[in-house]
């Protein structure tokens, strides 16, 4: 768009006057709407497992699981502090559940995933069924499911939380509940999902019944295989080594609505062509060690630590030894309003 018109006495006069009218001159502010390309206060920022880690444990001393509902450290983006979010449209905070706690049961319009990053043993509950939890396994609470957390074995557990809040704020479409009760009613056997949904087969009179993937628990050992058994081909993409989407079975399409998530691998020594894309993505190390270069800030990453990649900044990955990342962004709502673009290795 063009710069904007040159300001004189007569149009701040003018501007000032219908001001008191509610009303404003577009041609002050288009540049700043309607602009050549993003332009976000999102910053590329990383978050070190070695510093998060004892601060997740340290909010462990200070208040339980049950008083703060859901006791996390929200990952604040450096550009837009106050403000909960990792990006413009997605939040994302470390959940410490510690052994014998139950976080409550509540639900809201929000979509939630979780992605573990430590331990085994704890679950989760999702309308009606129980999940048990390893490292790197994926998990769905769709939009106004009722869901809890408990924590049955000896070790602490911490996850990664990714949720649309910041767009269901700026939609103002927000709503909660919270039943009175820690634990939900079970109503499903443990796995019953994964049997009906995760193997190819769909129950033979099925019919979708909420935009998110039936499937809520996707375990990190199958997705493992799964780009083992890929590798072998080794057919890898310049700008993404090997990367997946996780697939709402039914569709084809990205497992939640609102967030698409990701699984990558990257073979020892392999550098990624430079990439952008305009949704801003979250990435957290499963395995391996490496650098990746955001913009003109250089990050240097190990397993859990967690950084970000802002909207159409330039990415390339490098990986010291095979790296896996999870990474999750906005991807999904954009393409379904024909709003994504990606850029591969030409900027």
């Amino acid at each position: 768009m063009s710069s904007r018109p040159l300001s004189t006495p007569e149009r701040e006069a003018f501007a000032a006057e219908i001001g008191g009218r509610n009303l404003a001159p577009l041609w002050d502010v288009l540049a700043d709407l309607v602009t050549p390309e993003p332009g976000s206060a999102c910053r590329p920022a990383l978050w070190p497992w070695a510093e998060t880690r004892p601060d997740a444990m340290r909010a462990g001393e200070l208040i339980t699981a049950e008083e703060a509902i859901r006791r996390v450290l929200v990952l604040e983006n450096p550009g837009m502090p106050g403000q909960s979010c990792i990006t413009t449209s997605l939040y994302a905070g470390l959940q410490l559940i510690l052994p014998g706690e139950v976080a409550p049961a509540h639900r809201h319009t929000q979509s939630a995933l979780r992605f573990v990053i430590e331990g085994e043993g704890a679950y989760t509950a999702v309308g009606g069924e129980k999940t048990m939890m390893c490292e790197g396994d994926f998990v769905i609470t769709p939009s106004w499911a009722w869901h809890d957390h408990g924590n049955d074995s000896d070790r602490p557990m911490i996850w990664l939380d990714g949720l649309d809040i910041p767009l269901l704020k700026f939609l103002d479409a927000s709503f909660a509940e919270i039943p009175g009760e820690a634990r939900h009613a079970l109503t499903r056997p443990e796995g019953d999902a994964l049997a009906r949904f995760g193997s190819g087969l769909l129950p033979v009179d099925h019919a979708p019944g909420s935009l998110a993937s039936p499937v809520f628990n996707y375990p990190y050992a199958r997705t493992r295989e799964a780009l083992e058994t890929m590798r072998r081909a080794d057919e890898w993409d310049p700008c993404h080594g090997l990367k997946l989407k996780y697939a709402n079975p039914e569709t084809g399409d990205f497992a939640m609505p609102t967030i698409a998530t990701f699984m990558q691998l990257l073979p020892q020594g392999f550098a990624t062509a430079s990439y952008r894309s305009t949704d801003a993505s979250v990435f957290t190390v499963v395995e391996g060690r490496g650098t990746s270069r955001v913009g003109e800030e250089v990050f240097a990453w190990g397993p859990h630590d967690v950084f970000v990649v802002p909207s159409w900044h330039s990415v390339r990955h490098e990986a010291d030894d095979d790296a896996v990342l999870f990474s999750f962004s906005d991807r999904a709502i954009q393409a379904k309003l024909g709003l994504w673009r990606e850029d591969r290795g030409n900027n």
